[in-house]
């Protein structure tokens, strides 16, 4: 454990509105500063694995430039992994916001993005066709798989082995809070239960064939539909994904 001082500034809030159709929308009241993080990383960072990061922490500085630190710092040794999760609210910049997510995705290993993300960030672009390209970001060192979630049209994804995709899981949708998060938490976790985080496994996690990924997909929708089946962002234990409770 590495101690971090406390400091003087406001916590950030971020207020979550709920419709009938269980949908959210978002006011945000944010303050983002990592000051002297990098010093600290080399303790923060030994022996990681995994490195996961997205959204308002990897758009809005000045705390942007040290998350992107931590992931240079973190990618001879660990596996990147990248949720983009636009906020246009608070970034409304799109040209920005499309070269500030080219360069995360070209550090990342495994990359997930709504169908959402990909429309706002490139407009008219069929967001499988985006999800394509940010594959090939990077050349040989770039991701080793992108996967594109689309509601209940389920995710489709692309490795350098070929394209796959799921069906959603059919539940009634409580509350839709989390369910970005329960799906890329699902996600990585199969990526860790195949053994496949870390630097070490860089290019077996390349060669990943379609039909892993879609098992690893589907772990990755059952664990959202838990979480869109029930109120709050209460995302499943591995017990219930087990058991194939919905």
């Amino acid at each position: 454990m590495v101690p971090v001082p406390p400091d003087d500034k406001a916590t950030s809030v971020a207020t979550a509105q709920i419709d009938d159709d269980g949908a959210a929308t978002y006011a945000f009241d944010l303050t983002w500063e990592l000051p002297g993080l990098a010093g600290r990383l080399p303790l923060m960072l030994q022996g990681a694995t995994l490195l996961h990061t997205g959204s308002i922490a990897t758009f809005l500085e000045p705390g942007a430039a040290e998350v992107l630190a931590a992931v240079e710092h973190a990618h001879p040794n660990s596996t990147i992994s990248y949720d983009p999760n636009c906020r246009p609210s608070i970034i409304t910049d799109v040209e920005y916001a499309r070269t500030q997510a080219e360069r995360f995705v070209a550090l990342a290993d495994v990359v997930k993005a709504s169908d959402e993300d990909l429309e706002w960030l490139y407009p008219g672009v069929d967001p499988t066709e985006s999800a394509r390209r940010w594959l090939s970001l990077g050349g040989d060192e770039g991701p080793a798989l992108v996967v594109v979630t689309r509601g209940s049209r389920g995710p489709w994804g692309i490795t350098r082995a070929g394209e796959t995709e799921v069906p959603a899981p059919t539940v009634d949708v409580v509350d839709t809070v989390g369910a970005g998060d329960s799906f890329m938490a699902g996600l990585l976790s199969a990526i860790v239960d195949h053994g496949l985080d870390g630097a070490q496994n860089r290019e077996a996690l390349r060669a990943l064939p379609a039909e892993t990924l879609a098992a690893i997909m589907d772990h990755a929708a059952r664990a959202a539909a838990v979480t869109v089946s029930r109120a709050g962002a209460n995302p499943p234990t591995r017990a219930e994904l087990n058991h194939g409770m919905a």
